[in-house]
């Protein structure tokens, strides 16, 4: 049974940070690279960063020099640090495991979400 749990959501302050985890179980996990998405009221669920089996990047232009992905495949675990938070950047946060094929990424496991919150 896969499963992908993801923690460390919260409320924070406009400007603070938090660390999100997503634990990975019934995977290779290193055989997948690893996205984190959010999904904000009434909006589309967005990619906000990957990372690559092998530790290469990209994120969303939204994010970029405010959040930093990573992974741990000896523990099954990646994170994502998010400093100097925006009120807009409250959503439920999902992480993902993902394959690219055809010329595309795939999601091809998705976590439950966890809610993050940035009040003003």
């Amino acid at each position: 049974q896969v499963q992908l749990v993801e923690s460390g959501g919260g409320l924070v302050q406009a400007g603070g940070s938090l660390r999100l985890s997503c634990a990975a179980s019934g995977i290779i996990f290193s055989n997948y690279a690893m996205g984190w998405y959010r999904q904000a009221p009434g909006k589309e669920r967005e990619l906000v960063a990957r990372i690559r089996s092998g530790g290469s990047t990209n994120y969303a232009d939204a994010v970029k020099g405010r959040f930093t992905i990573s992974r741990d495949n000896t523990k099954n675990t990646g994170y994502l640090q998010m400093n100097s938070l925006k009120p807009e950047d409250t959503a439920v946060y999902y992480c993902s495991a993902d394959r690219y094929g055809s010329g595309n990424w795939a999601s091809v496991y998705w976590g439950q979400g966890t809610q993050v919150t940035v009040s003003s």
